[in-house]
């Protein structure tokens, strides 16, 4: 179905997403989306795409699950966003702080790396330079 439709079927998120069918389940699952049933058939809103493209984007993020269901939670809250904005700003700077450390960890890991690396070079230059 296209975006312009009012429903859409698992097939239909799952293509538009790049995304399988079983992940869809997952994220129903969790209480992210709640799609209608007719029959075994789930049909899903404009409202469960918004909520799987907002789960996607965090997961993407590297946000936990409880922080993707906090943040979707909270859209439906209220009608002032304020709070949502503050939160997501707060959830946000706390994933950049991770990802700066994880970052600093990795370049000193790097320099680690080279450093043995050199000290291997320059034990194999003396071992050749010996014989």
């Amino acid at each position: 179905m296209s975006q312009t439709a009012a429903t859409f079927a698992i097939s239909d998120l799952a293509r538009e997403f790049g995304i399988t069918p079983r992940t869809i389940r997952f994220w129903e699952d969790q209480g992210i989306l709640a799609p209608e049933r007719e029959g075994s058939k789930r049909v899903f809103t404009r409202r469960d795409r918004a909520r799987l493209k907002m789960a996607l984007r965090g997961k993407r993020l590297g946000l936990s699950l409880a922080e993707i269901k906090d943040l979707i939670g909270m859209y439906e809250s209220t009608e002032d966003e304020t709070p949502q904005l503050l939160e997501c700003l707060r959830v946000m700077e706390k994933r950049r702080a991770a990802l700066e450390q994880q970052r600093e960890d990795i370049e000193a890991m790097l320099a680690e790396i080279t450093q043995f690396e050199r000290q291997c070079e320059q034990e194999l230059t003396r071992r050749n330079a010996s014989k």
